[in-house]
């Protein structure tokens, strides 16, 4: 198998190469961008950000191991050889794309406006039981995010499940033809980046421009139950998730059981969520498969068939996915529950759009303890920004949520919208986070189940750990 060397990244890239000749084909494995994350054998990439400009921490990325430096001017003094491109940015695709060519693995590809961390996370715990399985770590899922993923393959991976995310057109044709995907999964089609995409015609067309970029065996595994996807042609092999009976693969009977779920550490004792798969994959016609996750929310189990229709296009067992899903750990800040000894806490403040807020909402509403919803701003949907707002404080009303907590500034259309439903009175706004936090004693109840949910802009996780200090 080849291997990246600073001689090979410079031939790829057509960048210069400097450095002693000795230096030039050493091992690179593995790259970052921040030089406290370089272990030995990395690349540094430098890029010049808002804040801070990656050249001037070369020196301390050499200090701490690393093999090769990526850069677009001299380093001077350099302990090491390093790479001048014209743009780092660029080139490190250049690079990734190159790097991923070397893996005769089954790589899958994940998108969608909502659920595509819990899918990523669910798609590799289900691999798992067969596979070593690479996946996309934190939020590197962008255009930079993922040829560092990429570039973190090695020879130990049987299988990788890359998170790809957007925000305009072009960008996932982009992602694609770095990552070649075998298998695509779209989550939904929802309002997210509409202040680029402008509609979810707009949203679909920006999504599925994967599909260029798969081969003629690839397939697209897309949620049925979105009538955009379900109508969507690929152009490519269609398998199509949900709860629908229409579908190929579907989610059964999800009984959502966290209240019993955690324990006062907030350690999982049984399994959140039970449901059935039911697929119909084989000649024998429909087979189905009891599956358990430690997880929170009935919305986890069309995610769930989704990962388990990836599970089996490449072969695994209903035994196998099910094994593999029972060890799904939930992401910080993506459903988290935990019993803090007073509440149960719902931290899903990692980023919220009206799709997710209301799947987010139906769930709390199943609860069977009093219900609070602490809801913030969603940010880049464009126009449509007030009256979706407004809409997502109709929907907590109508799904009985009895106390609602708006901060942000377009939150108090939430609240305005909650009011209108329910009346004022079991409804608060606040413009500034920090006087919400300095309320929540007076505000939070002991036995309370309460949500936390905004975009990630908006930093809800100090509202959260501000929670799990209430006595």
């Amino acid at each position: 198998m080849k291997h990246l060397t600073p001689q090979v990244i410079a031939d790829i890239t057509g960048g210069r190469y400097m450095g002693d000749d000795g230096s030039r084909n050493i091992r690179v494995r593995g790259a970052v961008r921040d030089n406290r994350e370089v272990r030995p054998g990395n690349l540094f990439v430098c890029i010049k950000g808002a804040r801070a400009d990656g050249h001037a921490f070369a020196g301390s990325a050499f200090e701490s191991g690393a093999s090769c430096c990526l850069a677009e001017r001299e380093l001077p003094n350099a302990a090491g050889p390093y790479v001048i491109v014209d743009s780092t940015l660029d080139s490190i695709k250049t690079v990734g794309r190159y790097h991923r060519e070397l893996f005769n693995i089954p790589v899958i590809g994940i998108t969608g406006s909502v659920g595509k961390t819990t899918t990523k996370e669910l798609t590799a715990a289900a691999l798992g039981a067969r596979f070593n399985v690479h996946k996309t770590a934190g939020n590197l899922n962008n255009e930079l995010g993922v040829p560092l993923t990429l570039l973190s393959l090695d020879g130990r991976h049987e299988a990788a499940v890359i998170e790809m995310g957007i925000s305009d057109f072009g960008e996932m044709g982009r992602l694609a033809q770095m990552v070649r995907p075998e298998l695509f999964i779209i989550t939904k089609i929802g309002y997210s980046h509409l202040d680029k995409l402008g509609s979810l015609s707009g949203v679909l067309r920006a999504k599925t421009e994967a599909f260029a970029h798969m081969g003629h065996n690839g397939t697209a595994i897309l949620n049925g139950d979105d009538e955009l996807l379900r109508e969507h042609d690929p152009g490519i092999r269609k398998v199509m998730f949900g709860r629908g009976g229409h579908n190929d693969v579907r989610a059964l009977d999800p009984v959502d059981g966290s209240r019993a779920a955690y324990s006062s550490a907030g350690e999982a004792l049984t399994p959140g969520l039970c449901l059935s798969i039911a697929h119909r994959m084989t000649a024998s016609g429909y087979l189905s498969f009891p599956v358990r996750i430690p997880a929170y929310g009935v919305h986890v189990a069309e995610l769930a068939a989704a990962a388990a229709a990836a599970g089996l296009l490449l072969g695994l067992t209903g035994d196998e996915i099910a094994k593999g899903l029972l060890s799904y750990v939930p992401v910080d800040g993506r459903a988290a529950v935990t019993d803090t000894g007073m509440i149960t806490l719902i931290n899903d403040c990692y980023n919220a759009n009206p799709n997710s807020v209301k799947a987010a909402l139906a769930s709390l509403s199943g609860l069977t303890m009093p219900k609070v919803a602490i809801l913030g701003d969603m940010l880049e949907l464009g126009e449509q920004s007030d009256e979706l707002h407004y809409q997502i404080g109709v929907f907590a009303a109508q799904r009985s949520i009895g106390r609602l907590i708006c901060c942000g500034e377009k939150a108090k259309y939430i609240y305005e919208g909650y009011a209108s439903v329910a009346g004022a009175e079991p409804a608060w706004h606040y413009a500034k986070k920090a006087a919400l936090i300095a309320d929540l004693r007076g505000l939070i109840k002991k036995g309370d189940a309460v949500l936390v949910k905004a975009s990630n802009g908006m930093k809800f996780a100090d509202i959260a750990k501000a929670l799990q200090t209430l006595v």
